[in-house]
């Protein structure tokens, strides 16, 4: 979607009364705060940036589309099979998905950075430096405005958005139990359970039978998503019962341990999905340089 200065002009204005049936400012933070730092909880996308991307994509409530299709985000239909309304946008009568309740929209902002590779470095990035999420969403071609990470910025800061990626941060997500195919899950299980690390990523344990593909299908991921979240070593085939497996990028760095001792041999990757952190950041702030590097009982490795 096209932003152009006007509209960062129109927003920052909270004149607008509640009496001509249009948000103010203030009353689209109040109304929509609670759902941005749950989608933060849930999914990992700063409370402070989904609101400012709210605000601005849809005028604060006010816009076509947030009004007459619940799309606060502006989301075009691409592979959409729901509801649909229609604008012109870059071009005439463009085709944006349509919503029954304006908070599946935030879902559905959620799950649209999630799983598009494009926006996978967002996530190793910081959870409240939304200066750094901002920047990231321009670099990844979110929107076509040269100047939208200044405008999320901008909005952030006025508006001292910033406090709810404080409040997302004191709530503990709690475990996803998700359904799976029961013919290559072990006895007495039928459930999978997501698991979130002290950097907050998301994982899950492989179970026996388990396969890159099964995996893959079962999280709405591909198998090259996979494989990049988790750094799979070109000598590892197939999976092992125990392996952690994670569904979306690990950190560059623990936020919760500085450096361990390892207890018994065990390769460098392994620490990396242990931890949670990237292989080769473990191998440049521990100048290792072969990612198939193996670890000696005693070997202290620094994990920040």
């Amino acid at each position: 979607m096209k932003l152009f200065s006007v509209i960062f002009i129109a927003v920052i204005s909270s004149s607008i009364s509640w009496a001509t049936g249009k948000y103010t400012v203030e009353q689209y933070i109040e109304t929509w705060s609670e759902t941005a730092v749950n989608q933060m909880v849930e999914h990992g996308i700063p409370a402070s940036v989904t609101l400012a991307q709210g605000i601005l994509e849809s005028s604060y409530g006010n816009s076509y589309l947030a009004r007459n299709g619940n799309n606060h985000f502006g989301i075009k239909c691409h592979d959409w099979t729901g509801p649909t309304i229609h604008k012109d946008d870059d071009t005439k009568n463009e085709c944006f998905r349509k919503y029954k309740d304006a908070k599946d929209s935030y879902t559905d902002h959620s799950l649209f950075l999630t799983t598009r590779s494009r926006y996978a470095e967002l996530f190793t990035l910081d959870k409240i430096d939304y200066s750094a999420w901002a920047k990231g969403l321009k670099k990844a071609g979110y929107a076509t405005n040269p100047k939208y990470d200044k405008l999320i910025i901008e909005l952030i800061e006025k508006h001292q958005l910033m406090q709810f990626d404080q409040q997302g941060l004191l709530i503990e997500p709690a475990p996803v139990n998700i359904k799976i195919d029961p013919d290559y899950i072990a006895d007495n299980s039928d459930k999978r359970k997501i698991l979130v690390n002290a950097n907050r990523t998301k994982y899950i344990i492989a179970q026996e039978g388990d396969t890159y593909y099964r995996i893959a299908s079962e999280f709405g991921l591909t198998i090259r998503q996979l494989h990049r979240y988790n750094d799979f070593p070109k000598s590892k085939t197939t999976l092992s019962t125990g392996d952690f497996i994670y569904l979306m990028p690990k950190a560059n760095k623990s936020k919760a341990t500085a450096k361990i001792k390892v207890e018994e041999e065990k390769s460098l990757w392994i620490v990396s999905q242990e931890y949670g952190i990237k292989l080769k950041s473990l191998m440049d702030r521990n100048n290792i340089t072969s990612a198939d590097a193996l670890l000696a009982s005693g070997d202290v490795i620094i994990l920040r």
